[in-house]
């Protein structure tokens, strides 16, 4: 059970370190196509945040969803970033990298909440829950983004 245990660390300490890659496009606010230093492309998904929807033909494109997307093309395009995963998830079920993503520094999914373009997605949960449930209580108090244009914020995406 010890070696077991000590595997998964140190698998953890590779695969959870940050690593550096290339946002190649904007698919919508949470999720970006990004090629790895390795030279693959992968979709990630932002972990912690949800944008209204624009793409899944499912669904009706959501209030703000467009100007989520276009902040985080104005912020991403061709833009090198820092890429965190959690311990426990790696790639949810439509197979997207699952990361926390930086920028300079600064933590993308954190500035997108602040703003009003994401909430606060607390469905799963993760290292920055608290944080990140605190810049969407004042963003809603600030009526910024989607908070102050779609009724409160309550559409869902």
């Amino acid at each position: 059970m010890r070696i077991l245990a000590s595997l998964l660390f140190s698998l953890c300490l590779v695969s959870c370190a940050p690593t550096h890659a290339r946002v190649v496009s904007v698919i919508d606010g949470d999720t970006y196509v990004v090629r790895l230093q390795n030279g693959d492309q992968e979709n990630v998904r932002v972990i912690g945040i949800d944008t209204p929807e624009t793409v899944d033909p499912r669904k009706p494109v959501g209030c703000y969803g467009p100007e989520a997307s276009a902040e985080a093309k104005h912020l991403l395009a061709d833009k090198d970033v820092t890429l965190t995963s959690k311990a426990d998830e790696n790639r949810d079920k439509y197979h997207r990298l699952l990361r926390y993503v930086s920028l300079a520094g600064q933590d993308v999914g954190a500035f997108l909440i602040r703003q009003g373009f994401a909430r606060a997605y607390d469905y799963f949960p993760h290292p920055r829950l608290h944080q990140y449930d605190a810049l969407q209580a004042q963003a809603k108090a600030e009526g910024k983004g989607l908070w102050g244009v779609c009724g409160r914020g309550r559409e869902k995406s």
